[in-house]
């Protein structure tokens, strides 16, 4: 399968790498370790994984204006995602991202989306690659 979406462009930039996908909210302060974007909320269903690398797509952030702090620390430690999706992202993320230089789209059906497939983003544009 190959699909082409188009978003509103938060964060300009490309990237290309394996999908992690949440149907859950994320909360970066708190709830990922900014050291190693291990996600650390018990309560979250991505607990234990990793965003470090990915193609991070979810509906939203939440939580503290702290997170977008915690985003910048990720990218400094090597622990950021290479990108990040959002059905409709909110201002916490969408700084993060901009500070930390993390491509970013939002107004995206992240519903085509599956954990593991191929994503590129250039700019608003998300490509997904999937095996079938």
């Amino acid at each position: 399968m190959h699909l082409v979406l188009h978003g509103r462009l938060i964060h300009g930039g490309t990237a290309r790498g394996q999908a992690l996908v949440s149907p859950a909210p994320i909360g970066f302060l708190g709830g990922v370790d900014p050291e190693t974007g291990i996600i650390l909320d018990p309560d979250h269903p991505l607990q234990g994984q990793s965003i470090a690398g990915k193609i991070l797509v979810f509906p939203h952030g939440k939580g503290s204006t702290v997170g977008s702090y915690t985003i910048l620390r990720l990218k400094k430690a090597g622990a950021a995602p290479l990108a990040m999706i959002n059905a409709n992202s909110e201002a916490i993320t969408a700084v993060g991202a901009i500070i930390a230089d993390i491509p970013m789209v939002d107004q995206i059906d992240i519903s085509f989306i599956r954990s593991g497939d191929d994503v590129s983003i250039t700019d608003a544009r998300v490509e997904i690659r999937r095996q079938e």
